[in-house]
């Protein structure tokens, strides 16, 4: 049991270390809030929300996933493996796409085209477009809408405790949201196969929470400082709008890319405000992950399924 969850754990750990950059980054590159102690509450938070709202994107994810349980790890490991090699890079990529492409991967060498669920896939590939535009346009909207609600505070000294109050708020929210929804990436190739959902939920949880803790200050600095130079405020609106996007997702069912999520709600928030893009090489870097990243891992998983199935 434990050589098949071992990839699963991986993923986590490489999941937490990459995107803990969607729920705090803005606010440690910012300034806002301590590196250390913002990696501890998203830590907390992103197990609860595993286990309180992971079941339905577990379910689905395991239902993707029809190949056995060898091609299902060799599905998440390819996808861990790409997620690996983008953060070394300090690229913040989608972990759902990484192992999307892997389980596409493993599914078209052990059982052919069949093996295909292209209705569901088709619905995860529009989603993957509506995660960053849904960010972006929440960004959009809210800026305002905060704006006039902030500026009805009376001094500025209020207004700095409140920005700060709310910097946890949401960076809570925003784990508790990455957990719910990221955690049928980590262990939902298992689900009904190997583990309940409640185990799934779990593990995930703590292996994400781990990889936060210990390995995602390079990525988090990536999206907190190098694309776009957010204040206080705006990086307040590009947190929440993340995790709104994120959040519904989780209640659909479909597990997205909060990395995606993030870059749309800092270029929505950081557009509002008037700001322009501060690194446009860094963008594209980031953009050509995206497209990446589920090729790369659905080659790898095709190729090492052909080579340890076949």
């Amino acid at each position: 049991m434990l050589v098949y969850l071992l990839p699963s754990l991986f993923l986590g750990w490489f999941l937490g270390a990459n995107d803990a950059a969607n729920v705090f980054g803005p606010f440690v590159g910012s300034g806002l809030t301590p590196y250390r102690r913002a990696t501890i509450v998203a830590s907390v938070f992103v197990v609860l929300g595993a286990v309180m709202g992971g079941a339905r994107g577990l379910q689905n994810i395991g239902s993707l996933s029809t190949s056995d349980l060898v091609a299902s790890s060799i599905s998440v490991l390819c996808g861990a493996l790409t997620v690996t090699i983008m953060t070394k890079f300090g690229i913040p990529v989608s972990t759902s796409q990484a192992v999307v492409g892997g389980i596409v991967g493993a599914n078209l060498s052990t059982m052919g085209i069949q093996g295909l669920d292209l209705p569901a896939l088709t619905k995860i590939f529009i989603v993957w477009f509506l995660t960053p535009t849904g960010a972006l346009v929440l960004s959009l909207v809210f800026y305002p809408a905060f704006s006039y609600i902030f500026r009805k505070i009376p001094s500025v000294q209020m207004q700095d405790r409140v920005i700060k109050v709310f910097a946890w708020v949401f960076g809570a929210y925003g784990a508790f949201s990455l957990g719910a929804n990221n955690v049928a990436n980590v262990t939902g190739v298992f689900v009904e196969k190997l583990l309940t959902v409640e185990q799934a939920a779990f593990l995930g949880g703590i292996s994400i929470a781990f990889g936060i803790l210990t390995y995602s200050k390079n990525v988090m600095m990536t999206v907190g400082k190098k694309l776009i130079e957010l204040d206080h405020f705006t990086s307040l609106v590009a947190v929440l709008s993340q995790a709104v996007t994120v959040w519904f997702f989780s209640l659909v069912g479909i597990p997205v890319s909060s990395s995606q999520a993030i870059v749309g709600a800092v270029l929505g928030a950081g557009y509002a405000r008037g700001m322009r893009l501060g690194n446009k090489k860094v963008l594209i870097r980031i953009l050509s992950g995206w497209f990446l990243t589920p090729a790369v891992s659905g080659i790898f998983s095709f190729f090492l399924s052909e080579f340890l199935i076949k």
